[in-house]
This record gives structure tokens, C-alpha cells and sequence, in this order.
């Protein structure tokens, strides 16, 4: 799934118990998407993907990873595909995408060749999306090279989940550290609707492989769209009540070809009102 953002804002609620390289704050079409967090710990905050300078002689950075307003910028995103097993119907078009000739795509050794010479240059994380990054046929090999290299603190992955449970086990041997799951309803018809695929219930199969594997949030990324699942706000959030969940609330943010309208837009504050009125405490 095709999920980029030019910031995040995030804000935490809770209960009380081709390839293509991008660097720093996730950037993506060049408007702001702002993203809600709820998570089962109770603090607010709000967070950029980039932030000051402050060099220090234990962890020597390259002048290429600080941007223009002297912020530092050391997180990777690495897309290992354009292909995608779902047709989500705001991020791709039910026909699908004209894909870039193989030849012309990055092979396994020239990831981890240029992912090898951001981290020596001082990116500490690195996030494998996609498409559908899982239906790369060498993902665990690529997990595992890129989480041999020197200095690299967190590799991370943000997928749809529909491969993820049967390949979960062997993505954490080869070092996947945290991933972000992407699930915009829980309802399974509404699923097939917006996605134009079955397959609900192999993501809720990868949120719960997830957990039992020990991963400490499990992040599940939603996309509110008015009238379609904007009435599910609130039960996403449950889902953090009783398990290691974070749910982050993501604006539906316009792109060519996913026919976007201002209507289908809920903001972030209406979200946050929603989430607050229902759990006060």
C-alpha cells in the first residue's frame, strides 16, 4: 500500500493499564498528514520525524542527512516493490499501476550496498514498504543483511498483513525489530469493499502473530474515510485496551487516481472529539 506522509503529528491516547530511497521525516505527496495515536499507556505528546542537530563523538553524521533548517534526518524508507496484493480503492486505481521494467529495479545486493552507505553516513532506521513489501520473494534475506550492518538500531516494515503471519516468524529471526500493519475497517465485508480483496481475516491472524511473537506495539496504521469507516473509530481504539496495539488514525489525503474528495475527509480534530467523548478518563 502506497502510505506516505510529509509529517506526522502524533497524539497519544490511552487507557491506563521502481525502488525508491526516502530519508527523515516521511515524506510523501507534499501535503501534511496528520496522525493520531492510541496506544494502552497514558501520555500526549507530539513528535517530528526530523529533529535538531545535536552531533555528538559517539555517533558522527554526514552533512548530506541535514536538511536545509539544520535538522538531522536519520531515518530510511526503502520500497521493495511496487507490487501490491490488495487494490485499496484510495490508493490504487482497480486496475492496478503500470510497474517499472525489472531490469530497471534495485536487486538485493544494491539495497543493501546503498542502505550500507546510508547508515555509515549515520541513519540509525530503516523502514522496508512497498507495495506490499512481504510478496518480495528475498524479504528475509534482505532483513537479514540489512540487520547485520553496523550502527543500524531498528529495521521496521509496513505492510497489509495479508502474507504476514507465515512469514512473521522467520522476518524476526532475520532481525525485523517493530512493524506498522495496515487495517482501515473490522468488518470483513467492508474489507472486501474497500480493498476489492478477501483477506480480513489473514491480517487479524498477522496482528495476533505479531503479539504472540513478543512485538511491543504492534502498530496498526487506519485510514479514516467518511462513511466508510469513520463509525469504527472508537472500536479501533478498543483494541488497544486489552493487547499491545497502537492505532494510528491517518487523514485521507489526496493523490492522482484515487478519486479523493474533500467529503470523504475527516480531520483530526473531529477524530480526536470522537476518541475523547467516548473514553473521557
Amino acid at each position: 500500500m502506497r502510505r506516505c506522509f510529509s509529517k506526522i503529528t502524533d497524539c497519544y491516547l490511552g487507557f491506563k493499564n521502481s525502488n525508491f530511497f526516502l530519508v527523515g521525516s516521511e515524506v510523501g505527496s507534499g501535503s501534511v498528514t496528520r496522525t493520531i495515536t492510541t496506544t494502552s499507556e497514558r501520555s500526549f505528546s507530539t513528535s517530528y520525524a526530523a529533529h535538531q542537530v545535536d552531533q555528538t563523538k559517539d555517533s558522527p553524521v554526514s552533512d548530506m542527512l541535514i536538511d536545509s533548517f539544520g535538522r538531522l534526518h536519520t531515518y530510511l524508507r526503502i520500497s521493495l516493490t511496487e507490487r501490491c496484493n490488495l487494490r485499496c480503492q484510495y490508493c490504487m486505481p482497480s486496475e492496478g499501476v503500470e510497474l517499472t521494467p525489472k531490469p530497471q529495479l534495485l536487486s538485493q545486493s544494491e539495497i543493501v550496498r546503498l542502505a550500507g552507505l546510508f547508515v555509515s553516513a549515520g541513519v540509525n532506521k530503516i523502514r522496508l514498504t512497498g507495495g506490499e513489501p512481504t510478496i518480495r520473494n528475498d524479504i528475509e534475506e534482505i532483513c537479514l543483511q540489512l540487520s547485520s550492518l553496523k550502527g543500524l538500531k531498528n529495521l521496521a516494515i509496513t505492510t497489509n498483513g495479508i502474507t504476514l503471519a507465515k512469514k512473521l516468524p522467520k522476518l524476526q529471526e532475520c532481525g525485523l525489530d517493530s512493524l506498522n500493519i495496515s487495517l482501515d475497517t473490522l468488518v470483513p465485508a467492508k474489507f472486501e469493499f474497500l480493498t476489492r480483496r478477501k483477506g480480513h481475516d489473514r491480517v487479524m491472524k498477522s496482528i495476533d502473530t505479531a503479539i504472540e511473537l513478543g512485538y511491543n506495539p504492534v502498530k496498526v496504521n487506519c485510514v479514516v474515510m467518511r462513511g466508510l469507516n469513520d463509525d469504527e473509530i472508537c472500536d479501533f481504539v478498543e483494541l488497544t485496551r486489552e493487547k499491545p496495539i497502537n492505532v494510528r488514525f491517518i487523514e485521507f489525503m489526496p493523490f492522482d487516481g484515487n478519486v479523493w474528495n474533500v467529503k470523504k475527509l475527516v480531520p483530526y480534530a473531529e477524530v480526536m472529539d470522537k476518541v475523547v467523548k467516548r473514553f473521557p478518563s
